[in-house]
């Protein structure tokens, strides 16, 4: 593959954010989403601003999608907020690590890449800028060696009674290998296997899952041990882990650009 950051298509251009206004950009997006239209708290600084920031925005790459159709300007229409290994051993570590022990998965044997703050403008659901964010991940995931990615999904709401099947699901059949599986913090830990994994309803537990859960576990993605409620986001988080070497054929040869499959996928 070519790469694609950098480079605009269809009139959509796929960055990493250079300039403030980008940056800034992204953080107003993510603020609408998360904080104006969803139930998610914000702190004074959030609400003055209109800007939904914390202190990884510093150490974080963050990926964009500009459409630049609009006669008014460009507009961010996407954003993911990424953050390599290699940074957050120097700063202020990861994200994920005020829900989650991440010590076993410190041990993968390779580079690991965080992902987070996933979101897209209204405007723009029944368009492809998601397919246009993870072709960007993969250039992204490709320049700097990345074998494995993780990060935080959630499910809407704080009640897990209603995701009971899809969190049993995901418990008894997608869970990471124990050696490098993260865990749900002491104090904060929720069981996943509320239904026998014999007695789960497959397709209700498929319509419980958020198309961004399906999305990663059709790649081949992995959990956790455990879920966490997120009483600032007003979620129920999992964390979520995709080694690049287990990614599916299908979906390498649509990001990866690759024609031949790939060998190691299983882990």
């Amino acid at each position: 593959m070519s790469g694609t950051l950098g480079k605009t298509i269809d009139g959509y251009e796929i960055k990493i954010a250079s300039e403030r206004w980008e940056i800034q950009a992204a953080q107003k997006l993510r603020f609408s989403v998360f904080i104006e239209n969803s139930a998610a708290r914000a702190n004074w600084h959030a609400l003055s601003s209109g800007l939904d920031r914390d202190k990884f925005d510093r150490d974080c790459d963050h990926l964009i999608v500009i459409d630049r159709n609009p006669r008014s300007g460009p507009k961010v229409a996407g954003t993911y907020r990424l953050l390599r290994e290699t940074v957050a051993r120097r700063r202020r570590g990861f994200y994920s690590e005020a829900e989650y022990d991440l010590a076993a998965l410190k041990m993968f044997p390779g580079n690991i890449l965080e992902l987070g703050r996933s979101c897209i403008h209204p405007d723009y659901r029944k368009r492809a800028i998601i397919s246009l964010l993870w072709r960007g991940i993969a250039d992204y995931v490709q320049r700097h060696g990345i074998d494995l990615m993780f990060g935080c999904a959630s499910f809407s709401g704080r009640d897990v009674s209603p995701f009971s099947s899809a969190l049993s699901l995901l418990h008894h059949r997608h869970r990471a290998p124990a050696l490098w599986r993260p865990v749900a913090s002491r104090g904060r830990y929720i069981p996943m296997d509320i239904v026998p994994e014999d007695e789960i309803e497959i397709r209700q537990a498929r319509r419980e899952m958020p198309p961004l859960i399906k999305g990663y576990l059709r790649a081949g993605g992995m959990v956790g041990d455990g879920a966490v409620i997120d009483n600032d986001f007003n979620t129920i988080d999992i964390c979520l882990l995709l080694p690049t070497q287990a990614i599916t054929e299908k979906y390498r040869r649509h990001y990866l650009g690759e024609r031949e499959p790939a060998r190691g996928m299983a882990v």
